[in-house]
């Protein structure tokens, strides 16, 4: 037996929560166990309590857990209020997560006998709104993920160029007065069917479903009816996916199907069912290797004042959805060992792209992060970021297997759940009320009720007023016509008689006739009476609605008011206290500036005594120094006089020279960088002394005594004077100046 619906919520570890003015939500995690196949299967899960679930190691507990634990209906925890919310124009998303054949699309579809999460959420779904429906094609798809109205003429049109149009690509509705499957029909009995309270009856509804698949990270329509070619047939069409004005993700070019009934929304459900992409795995003989969704639409629109139609205003139509997803199997590719042209890796890649989005929502919200979430990195969570982003609820089923085998993928699924558990989501804003007066449906029915009783009033009928006794009363006193048989045409009494009887019945019907025109009047006056009240109390209920309407907006300018003057009071505040800080600024912008120039002439004056008296140093020190220079100027031009001296002495001692050589300049002076003077020669001659004899030379070069050969001890004394001389004192030799000429030069040039 099929008794394995068990709840079981992860423990939630207590975030850190940050101070928000959003209100939110976690999403909510549920566990369902599947029952072990055989009794004696090694299980590595054990149920602690309804929300406690502990894993054992695969050489753990070996017990079968079939019906050991009390059945949860998981339908009124997880999907109920999600088709609730739907119909208070709330979306929301509801999937299934495990790996594959651990009971994912059981739980999504269920079997005869036993209907699953989608086939209660339809049958609720009509349960509440099914005498509330419009008729078909009053509502109408935008193909911009937005619903239009038209007419009942329009709508009728429609209906039948669709009924008569059998080329038509959008698939033909199934009727409802068809006599439904019974393996349909039986899914939900009847003692479990349920419904919605607080449904709002002054409003027109209409659903719309359409089913897709992702597969290998495409998008596939499993409504669209393709052309067959047997002969060179073609691959479906992928969808892409857009984004509408109001930012939300859709499939761009889905087809919508518009249904009436829980048999005909599970048809088109089962006929897309047929197209999705199953294969044999080893986990699994028909295991779904794609993600489908099955999309639930539902428009909704107010009727007009009367009551009797559907307002045409494209404004104030809502559309809400509730998305069902069975996601494809969360194993490792290695296990899975599929057949066929199977794309694990991409399976497993968009659920690895959906658990690093979780992650990272998770890390944004707990750490304060603002980390970008890569929706766009598979089209499974692309499509469904709007409800990560706080544009409904979010709830996920976990389906596990208890089998050993299955531990550590069981392991991986838990973890994704508890860390699923930990996100919050934004709780969706209420949508606003129409400004119409409430019970205008009924109201209208009443009216129309009313109406038919009084139509159905016929004279002659037990009738308590005047005027219906006074019709009865005529209607009996009508005279039956005699025999008209005449036998004689001289009868004289059977045509007076006829006669007479024929006027009483003509002014009796005059009569009637007068009475009937009266109560005629008189309906008509009670008619115009009742809509007259009708009237006033359509005039007041507007007016009161106005009021109403007024009030608020008088309460909400009042708020806006206090909320200006709050503002107003807080930019004056800011404006005090930036003036303020503006004139204690500028007060010390003048201070600084005041500083500044005192400091300006205070530097002034001591630049200007500092170079007054560097002047004054800088005077005297070269008055000391050109007196200095002016002393040691005189002491060289005394020691040149005693050198000319010295030299005029030493020349008048020589043989006189010719006058050319006499006359001829031997040299220059010129002014030394000390203040002296120095002199250059020009003219050298090269003088050589020449031994008287050999030997002499020979006992020089050999080294002899010093008293050996005195005579030419002034020669070699000389030469090492002339050697040991300046620059320009070696050529004084060549003139034959004596030694203390010679260092007396060197004195000179030193």
């Amino acid at each position: 037996p099929h008794s394995f619906h068990r709840k079981g919520k992860t423990p939630r570890r207590p975030p850190l929560k940050k101070t928000s003015h959003t209100q939110k939500d976690p999403v909510g995690v549920y566990c369902r166990i599947r029952p072990l196949g055989a009794t004696d299967e090694e299980c590595c899960i054990e149920m602690i309590s309804s929300t406690t679930i502990q894993l054992h190691a695969p050489d753990g507990i070996k017990a079968n857990r079939n019906g050991e634990y009390k059945e949860v209906p998981l339908f009124e925890d997880v999907a109920k209020p999600l088709v609730d919310d739907l119909i208070h124009c709330k979306n929301g998303l509801l999937f299934t997560y495990g790996v594959t054949g651990s009971g994912k699309t059981f739980t999504m579809t269920g079997s005869p006998g036993e209907g699953g999460l989608l086939p209660r959420s339809l049958d609720m779904l009509f349960n509440s709104i099914g005498p509330l429906q419009a008729k078909r094609f009053v509502f109408r798809t935008d193909d911009k993920n937005g619903m239009e109205i038209q007419g009942q003429v329009d709508a009728l049109l429609e209906r039948q160029k669709r009924e008569s149009n059998q080329q038509s690509t959008v698939p033909k509705t199934p009727s409802s007065k068809q006599k439904p499957d019974p393996e349909f029909a039986d899914m939900i009995s009847p003692e479990e069917a349920c419904k919605c309270e607080g449904v709002d009856e002054d409003s027109c509804y209409s659903v719309f479903v359409s089913y897709i698949e992702i597969y290998n990270n495409y998008i596939y329509d499993l409504l669209e009816d393709t052309p067959i070619d047997p002969i060179r047939p073609k691959p479906p069409q992928s969808k892409i996916l857009r984004e509408d004005q109001n930012h939300n993700m859709y499939v761009s070019g889905c087809t919508e199907v518009e249904v009436k009934s829980t048999v005909e929304a599970f048809e088109v459900f089962w006929r897309g069912q047929k197209k999705r992409r199953i294969a044999d795995t080893q986990l699994n003989r028909e295991s779904s290797r794609s993600h489908s969704v099955f999309i639930v639409k539902l428009a909704q629109a107010p009727l007009d004042a009367d009551g009797d139609h559907i307002l045409q205003d494209k404004n104030q139509v809502t559309v809400s959805q509730l998305c069902l997803v069975d996601l494809a199997g969360s194993e490792r590719t290695s296990r899975t060992k599929a057949e066929g042209s199977l794309p694990p890796g991409n399976i497993n890649q968009s659920l690895m792209t959906l658990r690093t989005c979780i992650e990272v929502l998770r890390e944004n919200q707990m750490c304060g992060t603002n980390r970008m979430v890569p929706y766009r990195d598979s089209k499974v969570t692309h499509l469904f970021k709007n409800y990560f982003d706080g544009e409904g609820k979010v709830r996920m089923v976990v389906c596990v297997n208890p089998k050993a085998d299955d531990y550590e993928e069981t392991m991986l699924v838990m973890r994704f759940a508890e860390l699923t558990q930990e996100v919050e989501v934004a709780r969706p804003v209420d949508r606003p009320i129409c400004s119409l007066a409430a019970g205008r449906r009924h109201r209208n029915q009443a009216f129309r009720d009313e109406l038919s009783r009084r139509q159905e009033e016929r004279p002659g009928g037990s009738n308590n007023t005047e005027d219906g006794s006074v019709l009865n009363q005529l209607l009996d006193s009508l005279p039956a016509l005699p025999a008209c048989e005449l036998v004689d045409p001289t009868d004289e009494q059977i045509l007076p008689r006829l006669i007479e009887v024929l006027e009483r019945r003509h002014r009796i019907r005059q009569m009637i006739t007068e009475q009937y025109t009266r109560t005629a009047n008189t309906l008509k006056s009670m008619l115009q009476e009742f809509d007259g009240h009708l009237m006033k109390d359509k005039i007041m209920f507007n007016q009161k609605n106005e009021m109403d309407r007024l009030e608020k907006k008088s309460k909400m300018l009042e708020y806006k008011i206090d909320i200006l003057q709050k503002t107003t009071n807080i930019y004056e505040g800011d404006k005090r206290s930036l003036q303020q800080e503006l004139e204690s600024r500028e007060q010390r912008l003048q201070r600084e500036l005041s500083e500044r120039k005192r400091m300006e002439a205070r530097m002034q004056g001591m630049v200007s005594d500092t170079k007054h008296q560097w002047e004054k140093e800088c005077e005297r020190r070269v008055n000391a120094k050109q007196l200095e220079m002016q002393n040691k100027l005189w002491v060289k031009d005394e020691k040149l006089k005693q050198l000319k001296a010295i030299v005029s002495e030493s020349n008048n001692n020589k043989p006189q020279r010719n006058s050319r050589e006499k006359d001829q300049p031997r040299g220059d002076v010129f002014r030394t960088r000390g203040g002296g003077q120095a002199v250059q020669f020009t003219d050298i001659e090269t003088l050589r002394q020449e031994c008287p004899t050999v030997s002499s030379r020979k006992r020089r070069s050999s080294g002899d005594g010093p008293g050996q050969h005195d005579g030419n001890k002034m020669d070699w004394n000389d030469r090492e004077n002339r050697v040991s001389c300046p620059h320009y004192c070696p050529s004084l030799i060549h003139f034959g100046w004596s030694k203390t000429a010679i260092r007396f030069c060197h004195d000179t040039c030193s």
